[in-house]
């Protein structure tokens, strides 16, 4: 089979111009073993130069090239092409704010990723004669599932929950902090649950599933926000019979 004609309607809005979105429509000759993001590059290349959105990696690993096709979420450098009909609706990811085009802001999102906390927390550091953390396969295993997320924010744009409340957490900043909970290395649990427990957080999920849904990577962050509300109960818990103690 060569090649085949498709229709592809995509999104444009540049802010500086326009009062609100709209679409346009680009035919081309796709190839059957293409992926979204092949044909906008050669929309882009041969076409409309002036179409604006993002990607690197052609890989499924930078995550950067997330858009809403057919009004789903998709990585479009891993999304097959063929699987869409004559005609492919393409816009930008739902529930962030437009830069342009297909290309969104994630400003607010990367500032959830910092309340989390995305690194390893320590009362003391251990002086370097003492040597690394040793961790074990076993300790590894109970968080490794989690550290696979690449950012894509694809979870974002399929959460319910974002798009009624923008200051949600949301799965994937969620999933990053439940797992540097679960890190044998980490000591900042308390900090990371005092979070977890805020307005906004981990009990505002409704456990849509939508977000392990959409996920290349099959992270399961719904799992991830679920197991945190269980982690940042019992942390509450032992904190009315406790002292409080722990890094910041």
């Amino acid at each position: 089979m060569g090649e085949q004609k498709k229709t592809f309607v995509v999104t444009r809005f540049d802010p500086d111009r326009d009062d609100a979105p709209t679409t346009r429509e680009y035919e081309i000759a796709v190839q059957p073993d293409w992926k979204t993001l092949d044909a906008l590059n050669f929309i882009k290349d041969h076409v409309d130069g002036t179409l604006a959105y993002r990607w690197s990696c052609r890989m499924a690993v930078c995550g950067s090239c997330g858009m809403m096709v057919n009004g789903e979420p998709r990585l479009t450098c891993k999304d097959v092409l063929s699987q869409y009909g004559d005609t492919v609706h393409i816009a930008p990811l739902a529930n962030f704010p437009v830069v342009r085009d297909l290309v969104i802001e994630f400003d607010g999102f990367m500032e959830k990723f910092e309340r989390v906390k995305p690194w390893i927390l320590r009362a003391k550091e251990k002086a370097v004669e003492e040597g690394t953390h040793r961790q074990s396969p076993e300790q590894l295993a109970d968080f490794q599932h989690f550290s696979m997320c690449i950012n894509c924010m694809l979870c974002y744009a399929a959460c319910p929950v974002v798009s009624n409340e923008p200051a949600f957490l949301g799965p994937a900043a969620i999933a990053l902090g439940h797992r540097y909970n679960l890190d044998s290395r980490d000591e900042g649990n308390g900090a990371r649950n005092q979070v977890f427990r805020g307005d906004g957080t981990v009990f505002s999920c409704s456990y849509a599933n939508e977000c392990s849904e959409v996920c290349p990577k099959k992270v399961d962050p719904a799992a991830a926000v679920n197991q945190a509300k269980i982690g940042a109960l019992l942390d509450w818990a032992k904190g009315l019979v406790l002292p409080r103690g722990g890094p910041e």
